[in-house]
Parts: structure tokens; C-alpha cells; sequence
């Protein structure tokens, strides 16, 4: 498989996106893997990232994101929650996902033992308040469709739970 045709277009406009584990490796089944990426969107976000919606699962999380350099800003964010999950997985011998995402890294990154991500992270930009609507309605449903919770909102690393009025685990804009 090539690489992403998908494309940012306008990096300061709001769009949905995919960021997928390669080769669909469940990472984030600890704790501390998914921290790892709530940090990355926690420092970002106070450089200027507006995360309005976002979703965690297994081996894959979806966001719906703004920035005035939204592709920078993805680029740093893989590049950053990467490293740092390569590292804890090094320290904590997880040698079977290692093993794994060095046996499916692609040919051409050769510069590094390990790839973490799948390469895009096929954008949508969101085009209007039913559209944005739409794409929040699936993150949240996400955990509940694959029959891991009842209720969205029962999702810890999801923003549901700030959609419900609860408290979530980052600072999520609700107002667009």
C-alpha cells in the first residue's frame, strides 16, 4: 500500500481524523500507551490545538481537531506519542508489539528500527455544523458499536463524557 493521497488542504480549518496503529496493532490496551497520546494532546493544545472531539481504542483513535498549521501539528503529534510509546514499550519488554512493528514497517523508513503509525491519517475536512455533528456522533458511538461500552459516555478515553456534561480527561471546545 502506497502512501496517503489523503492531504490536508487548508491547515487551519477543522477537520476529522484517523490515526491508525500499523498494521491495526492493539497498543492501547494500557493505560499508559493511551496517556501517552492524552499528553501529546494536552501540550499541543496549549500551543493553539482545538480538540473538539476525540476517541481512543485499541489500535486506532479518531479526533476532530483545528489549528492555524493542523498538518505541522499532526506531524509533530505522530512523531512525538511514537517515540515515547516505543520507548515504554522498549522499557516494559512489550518484545511481541516491538517484534511486530518492526517486521511491519515499511521498506522505504529505513532510518529507524520501528514505525509506529500507519502513514496518513485521512483528513475530512468539516464543512458545516451537520457534518461536525455527524463526526462527533461517530466517535462517540465508536466504543458502544463495537460492544465494548452500553453508553458513550461510559468510554474513558473519549470526549462523550464531556458532551454529557461530565468531566473528561482533556479540555475538549464544544462551542464551533
Amino acid at each position: 500500500m502506497g502512501r496517503s493521497r489523503y492531504k490536508i488542504t487548508d491547515p487551519e480549518a477543522t477537520h476529522f481524523i484517523t490515526l491508525t496503529v500499523l498494521h491495526w496493532i492493539p497498543v492501547f490496551t494500557r493505560p499508559e500507551t493511551v496517556n501517552i497520546l492524552l499528553d501529546g494532546l494536552r501540550f499541543l493544545s496549549k500551543e493553539g490545538l482545538k480538540v473538539y472531539a476525540y476517541v481512543v481504542l485499541e489500535n486506532h483513535c479518531h479526533l476532530v481537531v483545528q489549528s492555524k498549521a493542523l498538518d505541522r501539528d499532526i506531524a509533530r503529534y505522530k512523531s512525538y506519542t511514537a517515540k515515547k510509546i516505543i520507548q515504554y514499550l522498549a522499557e516494559n519488554r512489550v518484545n511481541q508489539i516491538l517484534e511486530q512493528l518492526a517486521f511491519y514497517k515499511k521498506a522505504h523508513k529505513n532510518d529507524r528500527a520501528y514505525q509506529f503509525w500507519q502513514e496518513g491519517v485521512h483528513p475530512e475536512l468539516i464543512q458545516n455544523d451537520e457534518m461536525m455533528r455527524q463526526k462527533i456522533e461517530y466517535i462517540h458511538l465508536n466504543p458502544v458499536k463495537r460492544g465494548y461500552v452500553d453508553s458513550a459516555e461510559h468510554w474513558r478515553y473519549s470526549s462523550a463524557r464531556d458532551y454529557a456534561g461530565q468531566k473528561g480527561l482533556i479540555e475538549v471546545f464544544r462551542q464551533w
